[in-house]
């Protein structure tokens, strides 16, 4: 699996095409019933398309995330996976950084680590 808790506050899930996408976010969506208190960084690197199904689960796991008043950051998104965020308009609505470093380091930078 491509869960791996990154510090104990952060959870990083290195995503690939279906049908491990949906796999790891509903394992990562299970994961946070129990841990409320991380954030998680989602690594879009693997990932070369994105269907309706995929976005409603991105779109839970937010949600669930934001009811526990922590952050999802979308990290390593390719040319053609950015399009269908912009489609969608979903561009707006998740946070995204370019690369894993770099999401990691906002998150860090953003708890005054």
């Amino acid at each position: 699996m491509s869960i791996q808790s990154w510090s104990d506050n952060t959870i990083v899930v290195e995503l690939q095409d279906d049908p491990a996408f949906s796999d790891d976010l509903v394992a990562i969506t299970e994961q946070l019933a129990h841990e409320k208190d991380v954030d998680v960084v989602l690594d879009f690197r693997g990932v070369s398309y994105v269907n309706s199904s995929n976005l409603a689960k991105l779109l839970k796991l937010r949600k669930t995330l934001v009811a526990n008043q922590r952050r999802l950051v979308v990290c390593g998104v390719n040319t053609s996976v950015w399009g269908i965020f912009l489609v969608t308009g979903l561009e707006k609505v998740f946070e995204f950084a370019d690369n894993l470093p770099l999401a990691l380091a906002g998150l860090q930078i953003d708890r005054g680590q």
